[in-house]
């Protein structure tokens, strides 16, 4: 067999395994339910293919309330790096100087043979990949059906650079790679919505087919619900801006502390916050680590107050009992949240902690679980209960507020 028909075999084959790898993102890529091994995959794909790839790289933005995009990274033998680029990267010179930022705008393809002396170096990042040893640099815009535009970067150290087959080859598989990146970004960014706005629990259940109206379960849980005191007045004398400022970094006092500590929040109430914290085995133990988180959020609170709102407070309560969790509202607008009496309970003692002088209240039924950190405070008469309710406070805190 002469030379020639052996390169014309090895290009034929070739051509016939990279359809197969078309083929495999066509049908889904289900060998790889994630997407880092829909990139390990398809890399170690392309290089059985004779490809020789150094590093390939995408690049997906995402809807996030603090993410802009995705990287994901594949070297051989290395794995798959992921980092998350914020919104502030798309102001960066290193992001306005490299050549993802140039696919993002024009929408076309661009390639640098740097093995070629006369190759145009025009980003600061090619000449860190040529002293690296690169010498073929390929960008392509991953395009989606909405016309959004992505992109993956391929690299290589063969001699010379990539082969005019080997850049049809990784052509050949870019737009089934983009719909099957679409399917994935579109998944994640239903979670990520679902997540954001609802909580991560109640996304779950949605994504899960919980969706019909009056789909509830009854769960056991503790209870938290928090307020600021004197935000009617703070509405009334604040710009607009500085007050949604304010909300959010009063949120940002809580919100975290709540999630770190097992918690779901299920809703914003102008100023007010519910979450739950599931009872699933020791009632003691998840009213210990709502206690904790409370302790947490009432020391951020006044954190807060001193460096930027002198006077800031805020009241909480806490109660355990049986809540109703699902779906609720009219015709096709839901709302995934919890109801019932323990909830009403917990709004009422809320309402109590400016009247006490306390930051943080707790029902009989959760300062029973954390011996010796509460104190009686006496029975009280609340909205919607015919008997009183016995309430506490914390044995180290009586904060006027």
């Amino acid at each position: 067999m002469s030379k020639d028909s052996k390169t014309i075999n090895s290009a034929q084959m070739t051509a016939c395994e990279i359809e197969e790898v078309a083929d495999w993102l066509i049908d889904g890529a289900r060998s790889a339910p994630q997407p880092v091994q829909v990139l390990a995959q398809l890399s170690e794909r392309l290089v059985a293919c004779g490809i020789p790839l150094w590093r390939v790289a995408v690049f997906v933005r995402t809807l996030h309330p603090q993410v802009m995009g995705r990287r994901f990274i594949w070297r051989p033998g290395t794995g798959v790096e992921v980092s998350e680029a914020p919104f502030e990267l798309l102001e960066s010179a290193d992001f306005l100087e490299n050549p993802i930022a140039h696919v993002y705008a024009t929408g076309q393809a661009l390639r640098r043979k740097l093995a070629d002396p006369d190759c145009a170096v025009d980003f600061p990042v090619l000449s860190e990949l040529r002293a690296e040893g690169i010498t073929d640099y390929l960008a392509l815009p991953l395009v989606f059906t909405d016309g959004a535009i992505h992109a993956v970067t391929c690299t290589t150290r063969q001699a010379g650079g990539f082969t005019d087959a080997q850049i049809a080859g990784i052509e050949a598989i870019i737009t089934p790679l983009a719909r099957v990146a679409e399917i994935r970004a579109l998944r994640r960014m239903a979670s990520t919505l679902l997540d954001t706005y609802v909580g991560h629990d109640a996304g779950e259940r949605i994504l899960a087919g919980h969706i019909r109206r009056g789909d509830i379960e009854e769960i056991h849980a503790a209870i938290w619900l928090s307020d600021m005191r004197g935000f009617t007045a703070l509405a009334d004398s604040l710009p607009p801006s500085v007050l949604i400022d304010l909300l959010n970094r009063y949120f940002d006092c809580q919100v975290p502390v709540i999630l770190e500590h097992g918690a779901e929040v299920l809703k914003f109430m102008g100023d007010g916050l519910l979450a739950i914290f599931t009872i699933a085995g020791d009632e003691t133990e998840v009213c210990e680590r709502a206690l904790a988180a409370a302790r947490r959020a009432q020391a951020n609170v006044a954190t807060l107050s001193d460096a930027a709102m002198p006077g800031l407070r805020f009241g909480l309560a806490l109660h355990v009992g049986e809540v109703l969790y699902g779906n609720i509202g009219s015709g096709n607008r839901l709302d995934f949240t919890c109801i019932g009496p323990a909830v009403n309970c917990a709004a009422r003692i809320e309402k109590l902690t400016s009247q006490l002088g306390r930051a943080i209240l707790a029902s009989g039924e959760f300062a029973r679980n954390c011996a010796g950190e509460f104190t009686p405070l006496g029975g009280f008469r609340l909205a919607g209960f015919s008997a009183p309710q016995l309430v506490f406070g914390l044995e180290d805190s009586a904060q006027r507020q």
